[in-house]
């Protein structure tokens, strides 16, 4: 008889298999070879039959399963023995491979403390052997899943101890060999990396060595939140040494180190972000239409495979590339930015692509705003432990960031003289520099700024040539289907129909709209007009991307992107976040910035309600409905008055990580024990509600420094992960002081002594302990928006304060005034933070028709679909044209 664990479950005898064809037969099987020779209870037993609620009969089933399990096994069913409270099954290592597996590994290491490494790992590569592949794979409940995993993790320490010991004994190729496969299904263990990192380091392959530990950073930094130990990035500094041989030069200072590795890591993560919008757009198709491009003076021309070529040729390395709308300029500045990426030398510039829609010249210098756009879609470089100070400005100046500068047309119109003439007082010099446009827009801002950017090679991308566009059209769908649009082209080059497919994004749309099946592309021969032609193929470009179509088996049409959005719907959503962005005169759809669609007086009275109601709750627990009515106008107001007049919120860039946070979770605690006892002792609490106190904000001051700057460059933020971390903050934040000052109010209004300072206004109101409120109120506005709200939640502060009210005489009332007004201070936190702001403006919106209630996920579906690209943290709508026809369609239709 043997049996087998390590792997499917398997059960032969005299070298036949042995069938169990009741799942149930297999799984009471399972959780007797997971424990062999011990007694298995039937409560063991049942929970691993049955993974929801037993049935009442499942004791009598446990012993009919049993049963049969005997009968199956023949001769050998009497193994299995019934033993006080359950059953034993009697193996012993020559029949059970997990037995013979511990038994392989306890002599390896017996031999390995003998220094025979040689015969260690050819016993351990026995044990290792016996596996086929996770323990009980595809027969885990969640009883057996556990005990399954300690095998799993046996397995795991077994190839890792011979991976050791081959190390040893110099064997690094076939290391390499294993444990590559083995890291990739292990992607957060940390041994198997280091182990693979040094047999990488000893092969001299020392850059791949650098990425494996970059990726292990970023998923332990993702799913744990904690950084790799510290033999690990003592490993990877000595490779990086290591990767430049010995020089007579000393060491590089920490700060050039970390400067260094902060390019390279931005260049991968550049890298990682355009490759994956080119496949999202399907750049790389077979047959993508052909750019073609001509130089304004001199003869070169060519093609978007030339590009690159030409421009590291040039001799001042800056290339201004003009069009006309649609003709390609943003597609040829990201495949120009991939191929620099590619063909990019060790120490070379990192050339990062950035729409100017967000930059206003008059306002940020250039240098400082390339910074910003750093930092905002690598926040990790902005983490001064890993790279230095303000690494952002340094690779900036430092010359280690090639701008490729995408849409001067698409910054407002009054501001692009002065960006233009920034550009050129900044890169005049000789930096290099990479520009797109729209041609008309180019030579009015040339007109206007003078002689600009003297030095650099102009360019203009020429109109689609019609064998051009008339391959693209029929690469899908044969030349049958369009060949009247075929012969017009060719036979009346003047017509609206030829006019209008000169550019690729109304050659891409005419391909959308009529290459789906039952369209007639004759349909476009109708067109008279140009203008008229573009609009209608700009018009159905949303509803074409939204056709309904039919589900293959298996997928939830609830969340697949073809089957939950209807056109109407997302023509409608589109429309009014077009308006919207064209009002704010911006191309960046961030959600943080949503607020901006409700109009302020709105979003103000919002806030303040929300604020005001919880308030108000307390005042009247406290003491009936004048108290209710200071509490909820103090602080209603407050509220309504910083988000009329403060500062917009920006999104935290934090990330959860605990490693490293000793010492500064003890400061932050000891300045939290220090507030809450001094808030106890204001309020006359007793000496053991003071202590408690003084740890509760102890404790929940500490907590916050959990979110830190995240350690890893090679990361880009997108509009989810922005999102997921200034939510996780947002929260975090709020519930502290929740917590807080929701436990100080509770205590207060229960246990004070009620001693009087200064009283006034007949004993009602204390001028001592409104001084107090207002400071806190002072500190509270500060730390949460600055001026305004200092100010505004400071007099609140001082208001509410002051107030004198009687003791609890019920226990519940303290209970409930604590939850209202820590939950309303809680709430106050929360929309002064980007997540909650953009948290109530949305559910406004959603409410009210204008949005979806899952707006994100809407978003990146429409990413999907290719309505949208993403540009780092913020979305963008396809081209400037598609948001411009449907703001003014949503304002056809609203007005």
């Amino acid at each position: 008889m043997r049996f087998r664990v390590l792997g499917t479950l398997e059960v032969r005898v005299s070298g036949d298999r042995v069938t169990l064809a009741s799942p149930r037969q297999q799984r009471a099987l399972a959780a007797l070879l997971l424990s062999p020779n011990a007694v298995v209870p039937v409560e063991r037993m049942i929970d691993a039959l049955w993974e929801d609620e037993p049935p009442a009969t499942a004791v009598k089933q446990v012993r009919n399963c049993v049963s049969a399990l005997r009968a199956r096994l023949g001769e050998a069913g009497a193994l299995i023995v019934t033993d006080g409270p359950g059953y034993r099954l009697r193996t012993d290592a020559d029949d059970l491979d997990s037995l013979r597996f511990r038994r392989h590994v306890s002599a390896a290491r017996a031999l390995a403390g003998q220094a025979k490494l040689v015969d260690a790992v050819q016993e351990i590569q026995a044990a290792l052997a016996l596996w086929r592949g996770p323990a009980l794979d595809g027969l885990r409940t969640t009883t057996l899943a556990g005990r399954a995993a300690v095998l799993d993790e046996q397995r795991a320490d077994a190839v890792e101890l011979c991976a050791e010991w081959r190390l040893r004994l110099g064997e690094t190729g076939e290391v390499v060999r294993e444990l590559t496969e083995f890291c990739g299904e292990h992607p957060t263990r940390e041994l198997s990396h280091l182990l693979l990192m040094r047999a990488l380091a000893e092969e001299g392959r020392y850059a791949e060595a650098s990425t494996l530990f970059h990726g292990l950073r970023r998923r332990l930094a993702d799913e744990l939140g904690v950084d790799p130990n510290p033999e690990l990035r003592r490993l990877h500094d000595r490779i990086l040494a290591e990767a430049t041989p010995g020089e007579p030069d000393p060491e590089p200072a920490p700060e050039h180190h970390s400067l260094d590795r902060a390019v390279t890591e931005l260049a991968e993560a550049v890298t990682w972000q355009w490759r994956a919008e080119a496949e999202l757009r399907s750049l790389h198709r077979p047959q993508p239409i052909v750019l073609r491009w001509s130089a304004l003076r001199g003869k070169p021309r060519g093609d978007l495979d030339d590009i690159a070529d030409t421009f590291t040729a040039l001799p001042v390395p800056q290339l201004v590339v003009l069009g006309e709308p649609g003709s390609g300029k943003s597609v040829l500045a990201l495949m120009l930015t991939l191929e620099l990426l590619r063909a990019r030398a060790a120490g070379g510039p990192v050339p990062v692509l950035l729409s100017l829609a967000s930059w206003d010249p008059r306002r940020d210098h250039l240098d400082r705003w390339l910074a910003a756009r750093l930092a905002d879609d690598h926040p990790a470089l902005l983490n001064a432990g890993e790279y230095g100070r303000d690494a952002p400005t340094r690779l900036v100046l430092g010359g280690h960031v090639l701008p490729v500068l995408d849409g001067l047309d698409e910054m407002p119109a009054d501001l692009r003289v002065a960006a233009l003439d920034a550009l050129d007082q900044t890169m005049g010099a000789g930096r290099a520099l990479v520009l797109t446009c729209r041609s008309a827009e180019y030579d009015q801002v040339v007109r206007e700024a003078g002689a600009v950017l003297n030095a650099a090679t102009v360019v203009r991308l020429e109109p689609v040539a019609r064998q051009e566009a008339i391959t693209y059209l029929s690469a899908r769908d044969g030349q049958d289907r369009w060949r009247p649009v075929a012969d017009r082209l060719r036979r009346d080059p003047d017509a609206a129909l030829a006019r209008v497919l000169r550019t690729p994004l109304m050659v891409d749309l005419a391909r959308i709209g009529y290459g789906r099946p039952g369209a007639d592309p004759a349909e476009l021969l109708g067109a008279s007009d140009a203008e008229a032609l573009e609009g209608q193929l700009l018009d159905s470009f949303v509803p074409n991307a939204y056709a309904q179509v039919p589900q293959p088996p298996g997928r939830n049409p609830k969340t697949s992107p073809s089957g939950r959005y209807s056109a109407a719907q997302a023509t409608r959503w589109l429309g009014f976040l077009a308006r919207h962005l064209d009002q704010a005169r911006s191309r960046d759809l961030a959600w943080w910035q949503l607020y901006r669609a409700v109009p302020a007086s709105t979003r103000s009275g919002l806030v303040g309600v929300l604020v005001a109601v919880l308030f108000v709750i307390t005042g009247w627990v406290d003491d009936g409905p004048v108290l209710a009515a200071i509490y909820g106008v103090s602080f209603g107001g407050a509220a309504y008055l910083t988000h009329r007049f403060g500062r917009a919120p920006e999104p935290l860039r934090t990330e959860v990580r605990f490693a490293g946070a000793a010492r500064k979770f003890a400061g932050r605690f000891a300045i939290g024990a220090v507030v809450g006892a001094l808030l106890g002792l204001g309020w006359s609490l007793a000496t053991g509600l003071v202590v408690f106190l003084a740890l509760a904000f102890g404790l929940v001051f500490a907590v916050h420094v959990w979110l830190a700057k995240p350690v890893d460059a090679s990361r880009v933020s997108s509009p989810r992960t922005i999102l997921r971390n200034e939510r996780t903050g947002a929260v975090a934040l709020s519930v502290s002081f929740l917590v807080s000052l929701g436990l100080f109010d509770g205590m207060a209004f229960a246990f004070t002594a009620q001693t009087r300072f200064l009283p006034v206004l007949g004993g009602r109101y204390d001028l001592a302990l409104a001084i107090a409120g207002g400071l806190a109120g002072v500190s509270f506005g500060w730390f949460m928006g600055r001026g305004v709200a200092a100010v505004c939640y400071g007099l609140a502060g001082a208001i509410v304060g002051g107030q004198v009210f009687p003791a609890a005489t019920n226990p519940v009332l303290p209970f409930i005034t604590g939850i209202c007004f820590g939950g309303g201070i809680g709430l106050a936190v929360l929309v002064t933070r980007a997540w909650g702001n953009y948290f109530v403006h949305h559910v406004w919106l959603a409410a009210t028709g204008r949005l979806p209630w899952r707006l994100m996920h809407f978003l990146d579906d429409a990413h999907r679909r290719g309505v949208l690209r993403q540009a780092g943290g913020v979305y963008q709508f396809r081209h400037a044209r598609v948001q411009e026809r449907l703001a003014e369609a949503h304002q056809e239709e609203t007005s």
